[in-house]
């Protein structure tokens, strides 16, 4: 039997004035259209041990979000905005003629889905947000200080080199990043995480995707948006994830709000990264959802 990692994908690579988006597809041509958004300083490689476990007759397609994976950076002296991030997702989805479609978001991508299905509701049938609350909330006290860090750090930084590391070495800096993950995630995405130069080895992903995120969103406009979503929303957060609503009051009132419109908020063993750690979990979870809310739909009567 094949492992996930096996499984047979063919690489997307969409124009934009700056460069390219790049990504992985799985799934048939006229399979329904699922798009997957991967978190932050991670690569869409973050979705191949998932959506292998997923339901056949959709097609997945992973992006590395700008400044990730395989993607081109954003032009010098640019920031990097949710905001165009969804741009970016529309300049994907017009390039694939979708008009109508889904999408998995994983912490970071999680943000940029919310915000996608509150812009255009319209072509949004389902969001699924793994380990992600679709909005990022900031205390209306903590504005003006994280707005002001995210523009210092940008009017400071003057160099594009990054760091050569050995192959073992970049293994060891991406754990230490992110103690949670497994080895074998840690091989998954290192695979587009990493570009080869002269003497080893740097990471692929802009180092300003680092900085401070400059727009900054109350909870009242955090669940404006929410408001917005006609989409069908499943939330998996993670029992050890970072977007546990006990950490913070805001995100118990936004889940809330989720649940009071009948979305559905679900619980899971694992981290914040459990979706490509221990994909078995989660993978029951999103095809129940899928096949429930769209695929049974799209089946001839």
């Amino acid at each position: 039997m094949s492992s996930p990692q096996d499984q047979e994908v063919s690489e997307l690579s969409v124009p934009a004035p700056w460069g390219e988006i790049k990504g992985k597809i799985w799934g048939p041509d006229d399979g329904y259209p699922v798009l997957c958004l991967h978190g932050w300083a991670d690569n869409c490689a973050s979705f191949d041990c998932l959506v292998p476990l997923l339901p056949k007759e959709c097609r997945y397609v992973a992006t590395d979000l700008v400044g990730h994976g395989l993607s081109s950076h954003r032009a010098p002296g640019v920031s990097y905005l949710l905001s165009d991030y969804v741009a970016d997702v529309c300049r994907v989805v017009e390039d694939l003629q979708w008009t109508k479609f889904s999408i998995i978001g994983h912490s970071m991508g999680g943000f940029i889905a919310g915000m996608f299905g509150a812009l255009y509701p319209e072509m949004v049938d389902v969001l699924v947000l793994l380990d992600s609350y679709g909005f990022v909330i900031t205390r209306p006290d903590d504005l003006s200080k994280l707005m002001r860090q995210g523009i210092d750090e940008m009017m400071k930084f003057n160099t594009f080199n990054s760091r050569v590391y050995t192959f073992e070495t970049a293994q060891e800096r991406l754990l230490a990043a992110n103690p949670t993950l497994s080895e074998r995630s840690v091989h998954t995405l290192l695979k587009r995480g990493l570009t080869q130069v002269e003497g080893g080895f740097v990471f692929s992903r802009d180092l300003r995707v680092n900085f401070k995120h400059i727009h900054r969103f109350s909870l009242e406009v955090c669940l404006e948006l929410q408001s917005k979503i006609q989409a069908s929303t499943l939330i998996i957060l993670a029992d050890n994830g970072f977007g546990m609503p006990s950490k913070q009051q805001e995100a118990s009132e936004l889940l809330q709000a989720f649940k009071d419109r009948n979305h559905a908020v679900v619980s899971v063993p694992g981290d914040h990264h459990v979706h490509l750690n221990d994909p078995e979990v989660v993978a029951p979870l999103v095809t129940d959802f899928l096949r429930s809310k769209v695929i049974s739909q799209q089946l001839p009567a």
